[in-house]
């Protein structure tokens, strides 16, 4: 006879074992044998929310002053995951400080948001810390998406969510954190309704349904008939989940924490999506909110509800989750998906892993200008009267998130013939705190393999050629080095790494560059970008 309880235990010890051999190696995601390690995404996917409709499941990332902005993710499994698009093309209906020519709001731009459906579409609400509230809708997620637009503009409020009750009636709930001079330390929740196209906020229905310190993050969910407001909370320990619950969309709430938090060992879980995959089984998409220099990454946890009370993680004897870093997947998918890295550049659009540093000068890049080639023109970067990084002030620069995982590799081959006197282009890392260029510059006609290093030139080699091949490999622990090769199949790696970091609650980028100090003249053509990376 089986002995269930036997079998029960050893599971769990499997499990444990799949967990510390993951952690050691860094492995993450699907593990290929019916279970999954925590991270799921070892990148920059922040304040997340994620909802299900039908079998499928979307999940939207903040993105701040990338472009195209607020990221669109779909999985039918909630482990592999995959970009399908984004919900803003254009920065600069937000506000012109996030184009090219501005350059200036690191750290600020798209903040965290809520994705939803109702009504027969997808409901996408947003907010930055000095513009407000944003909206836009689609029939499908992958887009085309509606220009956005502005529900209301203000200043200091964050971490909005929409919410449609069972009679239709659509509301808003979000965080006020420009704290009074006198109430330092408190953060107010606020609630209104809408108007029946979701574009207006009805001012006269505000009410302050919580009030703590750095309480934010906030969802809306009913379940059951009863209302569940998710928000995160700042204790001793840590930022936390916390939920409260009514019969009555304005009270009486019952409120209690549903996860502990360890700082150093599990990141802080908080901002995320609450996801019902069958009658018995729920789960939570989060982001860690400690970031490190791949940044917010994504995680899954298990939901175990306790009288009426969605607890996230593992619950302990006071029935308060804790962090879980291994588990069984929760469905069963033959799709193999998983996060796009690499591009031969031979589609008529860029592909949705692409992020341009702010919104582009539309006339400075091409796919057109030679078939099979993406074609970067070189121009100025904006002066700057404070001692910073070139590249944060440099146009046109196309970036991509970096993967914290044991093995990453990307090439890219460029085609550097005609180049003009004062550019320089090739490949990059950067975040705020630190950056670093590798590639090509010119000047007197001579072409030279150049190496920056926060501000530090090491001058290389003597292009004579049409092409170089750049590549740069990193590790676990956000290593860099960088290499070159002259016909594409001998590499050279230069002896001094770089550490890549995180800045203004951003990860490390991986991109490519292109300016010229002296005058708008040069360009490059990019052959292709090829990014490997393992679990």
């Amino acid at each position: 006879m089986i002995d269930i309880k036997f079998l029960s235990l050893l599971f769990c010890w499997q499990l444990l074992c799949i967990c510390s051999k993951a952690q050691m190696n860094g492995s993450w995601g699907d593990q290929g044998n019916g279970t999954y390690a925590n991270p799921v995404l070892p990148a920059d996917y922040s304040d997340l929310d994620a909802i299900r409709v039908g079998d499928d499941y979307y999940a939207i990332s903040s993105t701040m002053q990338f472009s195209p902005g607020m990221a669109v993710i779909h999985s039918r499994d909630l482990i592999n995951w995959e970009i399908i698009g984004h919900v803003v093309d254009d920065l600069t209906r937000i506000s012109p400080q996030l184009n090219w020519d501005r350059m200036n709001c690191y750290g600020k731009g798209i903040w965290a948001g809520s994705i939803r459906y109702y009504k027969n579409k997808f409901w996408v609400y947003f907010g930055t810390p000095d513009d407000g509230f944003f909206m836009s809708t689609a029939t499908n997620p992958a887009g085309p998406w509606e220009p956005v637009h502005q529900v209301w503009k203000v200043n200091g409020w964050d971490d909005c969510c929409s919410f449609c009750d069972d009679d239709g009636q659509l509301y808003f709930i979000a965080t006020n954190f420009a704290l009074d001079p006198k109430n330092k330390k408190k953060y107010n929740i606020h609630l209104f309704k809408m108007t029946p196209d979701g574009k207006s906020l009805l001012m006269e229905s505000d009410s302050i349904l919580y009030q703590a310190n750095g309480s934010e993050a906030n969802k809306l969910y009913k379940i059951n008939g009863v209302y569940y407001h998710y928000f995160s909370e700042v204790k001793p320990e840590g930022r936390v989940i916390m939920m409260a619950r009514a019969k009555n969309l304005y009270g009486p709430w019952e409120t209690r924490q549903l996860n502990h938090v360890n700082q150093k060992r599990d990141r802080e879980p908080n901002q995320g999506g609450l996801l019902q995959v069958s009658a018995d089984k729920w789960y939570f998409l989060t982001h860690h909110g400690s970031g490190d220099w791949e940044g917010r990454p994504a995680s899954l946890l298990p939901v175990h509800w306790i009288d009426r009370w969605p607890i996230i993680g593992e619950p302990g004897t006071d029935t308060i989750g804790k962090m879980v870093w291994a588990g069984e997947k929760p469905i069963f998918s033959k799709e193999k998906i998983s996060i796009q890295g690499s591009d031969e550049f031979n589609t008529a659009k860029l592909p949705a892993q692409w992020e341009w540093n702010y919104q582009p000068r539309a006339d400075k890049w091409s796919l057109t200008a030679r078939k099979g080639f993406l074609r970067l023109y070189a121009f100025a970067p904006i002066p700057s009267k404070k001692p910073t990084a070139i590249i944060l002030r440099t146009g046109n620069t196309l970036t991509q998130r970096s993967m914290r995982s044991p093995g990453n590799v990307v090439t890219v081959k460029i085609d550097i013939s005609h180049m003009a006197d004062g550019q320089f282009g090739g490949l990059t890392h950067f975040s705020t705190t630190s950056y670093s260029l590798f590639g090509i510059k010119q000047e007197n006609g001579i072409r030279r393999l150049v190496y920056d290093n926060n501000g530090k030139d090491t001058l290389g080699i003597e292009m004579n050629g049409t092409s170089i091949w750049l590549r740069s490999t990193w590790d676990i622990n956000g290593v860099s080095r960088y290499a070159f090769s002259t016909d594409g199949k001998s590499y050279k790696t230069l002896a001094d790494p770089y550490q890549l970091t995180w800045g203004s609650y951003r990860g490390d980028r991986i991109g490519i560059f292109n300016y010229n100090t002296r005058e708008d003249k040069g360009y490059i053509d990019i052959a292709w970008f090829r990014y490997a990376y393992t679990k």
